[in-house]
């Protein structure tokens, strides 16, 4: 098994209201790949935070094979989320792929 665990904070410019609205559609874009991408075993995305966190939302995901995590990362599914939901309004990404 291999976890793909992603930390993005988002832009500062973006007002509270902007920013409740882009981790709906984060969540819902991301979370919604389940069963569209078939290399997904398993995907959450956590938008609730403690006042301690520095980063704003997290993507948790899991996949059988390192070759999944390539196959999923390309996707036309994965790639369409990642570019209309999330790439405009992130300011850092940070990843660790890890073996379970």
């Amino acid at each position: 098994m291999v976890k793909h665990i992603i930390l993005w904070q988002l832009k500062n410019e973006l007002s509270e209201e902007e920013k409740t609205e882009v981790l709906k559609g984060i969540k819902e874009g991301l979370e919604g790949l389940k069963g569209v991408v078939p290399e997904i075993i398993d995907i959450h995305v956590q938008t609730e935070k403690l006042s301690s966190s520095n980063a704003d939302v997290m993507l948790d995901s899991t996949f059988a094979t390192e070759e999944d995590l390539k196959r999923y990362a390309v996707s036309p599914e994965h790639v369409k989320v990642a570019n209309e939901k999330v790439r405009p309004y992130t300011e850092t990404r940070t990843c660790i792929d890890f073996k379970v």
